[in-house]
């Protein structure tokens, strides 16, 4: 089976910078949950520009879809999901089959 990346991109509410928070609470949860085989998350260091408003990514790496499809109602994946939620004005999720 082949893995899958799935990538976060979050744009903060107007006026605030969550980013730090929200490492943390990623820090905390998600490397405990089965399937999952790396993440990275963080501000773009890039000099283009190019963002599109997004202030935040998120990069989550699994074993397989099978591991994705469990970490969607993981109750570690929560924390993580709520707090995007309730911190941000637009966010865009994107799966990559390997």
């Amino acid at each position: 089976m082949a893995g899958v990346t799935h990538v976060v991109l979050v744009a903060w509410e107007p006026g605030t910078d969550r980013a730090a928070e929200a490492d943390a609470v990623v820090e905390q949860h998600l490397d405990r949950i089965d399937g999952v085989e790396s993440v990275r998350s963080g501000t773009s260091v890039s000099t283009e520009g190019l963002e599109g408003g997004f202030d935040w990514m998120l990069v989550v790496r699994f074993r397989d879809r099978t591991a994705l499809e469990g970490y969607l109602p993981h109750p570690e994946h929560q924390p993580v999901a709520s707090f995007i939620q309730g911190a941000s004005s637009r966010v865009v999720v994107f799966d990559l089959e390997d």
